[in-house]
């Protein structure tokens, strides 16, 4: 009688604030059925345990002692995790903000896949859009990694607008050495840089449920404009419901969740997932 070979088997994790609704365990774990292998992904809400980020260290040490394979972090534990892994890949590096924790080995690798979902959405959904001048709202840690996804795209020249300029200025001053002098500018003057533009990205919170609203008046919007999102709560966003009804080309922000999880999963695992698994299963948990 043949022997029965163990399934690979993973345990990972979600450590963040707030993160009851994340769609992301129910899409790694359906992505790990459909590859035929074990997978528990468990979620860590800071705010269900009555944690800060304080507390990390003492929660890396307990993922290592359970064995856990890796963990995926976002708000707001980010940046304070930098200083507490063992590396950094050189995307972290550059950003100076991970998403993806590796452990093997005992060994924590840091790495950061935001910037991965945002480009590959982009190149699935906006072939052939103009890369000359493109305006970016928003310079937090997600603008970060939308910025460096842009340059890799070959964005000849971003603007980066935030109500924090100093903010914007140091997006600018942490990738530029990365990139041709001049490409990267912090900017103010909204109307005369959108005027100016190809394309706009929202990597804000503005269009969320919580933050209603647009990122700029949409009277500075135009046709000939694209315009990309990050937001995904709602998909359908009030600044991408003004720029469809002008005949803008748009993209919403689930591509950039879902390739964000693509990536990651193929980081804990080894394996590369079927990303319609991550769409589909992203599609039937609702708008």
């Amino acid at each position: 009688m043949p022997s029965i070979q163990p399934k690979p088997s993973f345990l990972v994790g979600l450590i963040g604030s707030g993160i009851a609704a994340s769609r992301t365990p129910p899409m790694h774990e359906a992505a790990a059925d459909a590859a035929g292998i074990r997978y528990l992904y468990k979620k860590i809400d800071l705010n269900e345990l009555k944690l800060g980020v304080e507390a990390l260290p003492e929660l890396l040490a307990a993922a290592k002692r359970m064995g856990f394979g890796g963990l995926n972090v976002t708000h707001p534990c980010k940046q304070a995790l930098l200083p507490l892994l063992d590396e950094l890949s050189p995307d972290a590096e550059a950003l100076g903000a991970v998403n993806t924790v590796v452990i093997n080995n005992g060994r924590m690798t840091g790495h950061n896949t935001d910037w991965f979902g945002f480009a590959e959405n982009f190149r699935r959904n906006m072939q052939g859009a103009p890369l000359g001048r493109v305006v970016q709202f928003g310079a937090g840690g997600a603008g970060a990694a939308v910025a460096f996804a842009l340059m890799k795209l070959g964005v000849q020249e971003l603007i980066i607008v935030d109500l924090d300029l100093a903010k914007a200025q140091s997006v600018v001053d942490g990738l530029s050495p990365r990139f041709a002098e001049g490409r990267l500018k912090a900017g103010q003057d909204v109307a005369t840089a959108v005027a100016a533009a190809d394309g706009i990205v929202n990597a804000t919170p503005i269009g969320m449920d919580k933050y209603p609203g647009t990122p700029l008046p949409t009277a500075l919007l135009r046709p000939d404009l694209w315009v990309a999102e990050i937001v995904y709560f709602p998909l359908e966003t009030a600044l991408l419901r003004e720029a469809r009804a002008l005949g803008c080309r748009t993209v919403d922000g689930g591509g950039m969740a879902i390739f964000q999880g693509t990536e990651a999963f193929r980081l804990f695992t080894g394996i590369s997932p079927d990303p319609d698994v991550f769409f589909s299963t992203f599609a039937s948990l609702g708008g």
